[in-house]
């Protein structure tokens, strides 16, 4: 009897392992139905095949844009060039940051705490309030004890945490104490070398470190150990986030653009207007910092997915974007014109041989301006040309794969492709085909960017609404 209880037992444990799937597969693997959320601000571009290159403007095949015919996924990609108003929430994310670490650097050398008061408010979290040390987790206390305790990257206090609820003090006449002066005076341009006297903070401070993983030469390395591959490919980049506002003056020497120096970036007037002054490496570090800020919120709500990074586009997902669904059309509204039926300039150029103000607008233009293409994109021809991921090289065209081309030798190659025209170029730089290069560590008034992040799953289709996943054609 004993025997047959026991074999019974072991019996049903079988069947139950099976948690009523008969032994079969079924499904597979218990998961969750995958949803999408549409990123705000961006457009859903489907993936498809569509001919790339010069075409009929390049008849004797003169150009370094040769025909071809490529394939490419489904991604998202912002309406509209970044704006003043979108960069200027990095800048004051760097600058909180810097200026807080600064404080509880200060307060944690002096030993004080919010019972201190003065600098003592910008302690450390976990010196504000112990029960975030004793509260910790297993793996938390861990990786504390074990790495961020211990000098990580030189830096005696990386780990730590910084109290985010303390309100900044920025007028010089309400400083609590001589500890908050002496950390903002170090942060701000003296008296003697300010406009008018009047101190203001030292952008040269506002750097933005941030790792990335550089995959194809890692995944090229054939070395054996997975540990020392991974490490051997860790980037990380130190970043100084303020665009460089005097390319309104530098490009122009005899030109009165000294007001749009002074005012283009930090006037609410030109909140809406895209963000120029930017360079390969800044557009680079702000997508990198929209991808934490990002996933730090999904976190926040206790999400169980993260989005896809931020990342600039590739030349050739830029050139399919900007067609719109268009094929073989020289611009993103198709051609060959620049005017529509009314004669109305349909974007921000240098038409009729220097007439600047003609279509509109003296400089930039807001970044939803003129019409958008087919895909809701706006100014994918002139207002600023934009930064893509893709270095330049002459015979990419003929080298590079027709699936997806990939980026090679992103970080040995100085140049960078800029697509889209700009506000100071002629209608030629305007067409969807045309490459023009720049150095990546160089800043212009008419260069900006955009954002894409790759979109998960089917690379055809259409993105349903928030929540619903996708469905494919």
């Amino acid at each position: 009897m004993k025997k047959f209880i026991t074999l019974s037992a072991v019996v049903s444990l079988l069947f139950s392992c099976g948690s009523g799937d008969r032994g079969e597969l079924l499904n597979g693997a218990q998961g969750k139905r995958w949803i999408t959320e549409k990123p705000q601000g961006m457009a859903y571009i489907p993936g498809g095949t569509f001919t790339m290159g010069s075409t009929h403007e390049d008849l004797l095949s003169a150009q370094d844009a040769p025909v071809r015919t490529v394939t490419v996924g489904s991604f998202y990609m912002d309406e509209t060039e970044i704006t003043n108003n979108q960069y200027r929430k990095f800048v004051d994310f760097v600058r909180d940051s810097v200026v807080r670490t600064r404080l509880a650097i200060m307060a944690d050398e002096m030993g004080m705490d919010a019972s201190a008061g003065g600098i003592g408010l910008f302690a450390f979290q976990e010196v504000q309030d112990p029960s975030l040390n004793q509260n910790q987790s297993a793996y938390d206390r861990y990786m504390y004890d074990n790495y961020y305790s211990m000098a990580m990257d030189q830096d005696e206090y990386a780990g730590r945490r910084l109290n985010k609820n303390a309100k900044l003090i920025d007028n010089p006449q309400r400083y609590p104490d001589e500890y908050y002066t002496e950390v903002m005076d170090s942060l701000t341009i003296p008296s003697a070398d300010s406009f008018f006297g009047v101190p203001s903070f030292d952008v040269s401070k506002l750097k933005f470190k941030y790792s990335w993983m550089d995959k194809e030469s890692a995944i090229r390395d054939n070395n054996t150990s997975a540990r020392d591959r991974r490490s051997k490919y860790l980037k990380t980049e130190i970043v100084n986030v303020y665009p460089d506002t005097t390319r309104w003056v530098k490009e122009f020497n005899y030109s009165y653009n000294e007001p749009m120096h002074d005012e283009y970036f930090w006037h609410e007037a030109y909140g809406e207007y895209p963000v120029v002054g930017v360079n390969w490496y800044q557009a680079k570090a702000f997508a990198a910092w929209r991808t934490l800020y990002r996933n730090s919120h999904l976190k926040s709500r206790n999400a169980n997915t993260a989005l896809n990074e931020y990342r600039l586009p590739s030349e050739t997902e830029w050139e399919y974007a900007a067609r719109g669904g268009i094929e073989k059309g020289m611009y993103p509204w198709g051609g060959p014109y620049t005017t529509d039926e009314k004669a109305c300039f349909l974007a921000n150029f240098k038409p009729d041989r220097g007439d600047y103000a003609e279509d509109g607008a003296l400089f930039t233009a807001e970044a939803r301006s003129y019409k958008p293409n087919g895909y809701n994109l706006y100014n994918m021809a002139g207002n600023v040309a934009e930064w893509t991921n893709t270095p330049y090289d002459e015979s990419a065209y003929l080298l590079n794969s027709a699936l997806k081309p990939k980026d090679k030798a992103v970080s040995q190659n100085p140049f960078k492709v800029v697509r889209g025209g700009s506000w100071r170029d002629i209608s030629y730089f305007l067409r969807v085909s045309t490459r023009d290069k720049e150095n990546a560590d160089s800043a212009r008034s008419y260069i900006g960017f955009r954002n894409v992040v790759s979109a998960p799953g089917p690379n055809s289709g259409e993105a349903t609404s928030a929540g619903s996943g996708r469905s494919g054609r």
